[in-house]
């Protein structure tokens, strides 16, 4: 048998896209509490997310487009997301409460529902970024868009407080950098 690299593209991607969540799995936590969701989107479900960001361009701007192109570019997307609700009992005050009055706090919806613990927080951004270095040690294109994350909430496809996705693909050059508006 011959397999020609543009044959197994897709699923090499997909593989890249697991070895991906499992280190975004394996960051460290806050307080070795996990609470990162991580899901992954390819095919119609993907093409669902590209189009819905093209769609929001109309009354959110040019980069939803631009963003939305480049989704259609991908093989698939890796979103991960944090609920961010239950704080660690620290009392920082980074949030602007302590836990207690943090807890009594009505929680609002706009792309994201906050507030949001800031540990939790940095805990998706440990965990992003530990995605981001595999696929750049492995070579598969890629880039944390934030848009991707609300569209991903918007559809239903996360559940998580705060959701970013990670666009992949695996192309003689980046298609998520160097885009025209």
């Amino acid at each position: 048998m011959i397999l020609r690299e543009e044959d197994f593209r897709r699923d090499a991607v997909k593989f890249a896209a697991y070895l991906m969540a499992i280190s975004a799995r394996t960051a460290p936590k806050s307080k070795g509490e996990d609470d990162v969701e991580i899901t992954y989107v390819d095919g119609e479900d993907k093409d669902r997310i590209a189009e819905k960001m093209i769609e929001l361009a109309k009354e959110r701007g040019k980069g939803w487009k631009r963003d939305g192109e480049s989704v259609k570019k991908a093989e698939g997307i890796l979103i991960i997301g944090v609920r961010g609700s239950k704080p660690l009992g620290l009392n920082c005050g980074a949030c602007g409460f302590n836990c207690d009055e943090f807890k009594k706090m009505e929680r609002k919806e706009k792309d994201y529902i906050g507030p949001n613990c800031v540990f939790k927080i940095l805990d998706l951004g440990i965990a992003l970024g530990s995605a981001v270095k595999l696929a750049s040690v492995i070579n598969v294109d890629n880039r944390i868009i934030y848009r991707i994350g609300v569209v991903a909430k918007m559809l239903g496809i996360s559940k998580a407080d705060v959701v970013l996705g990670i666009p992949l693909a695996c192309t003689g050059k980046n298609p998520f950098f160097d885009r025209k508006e």
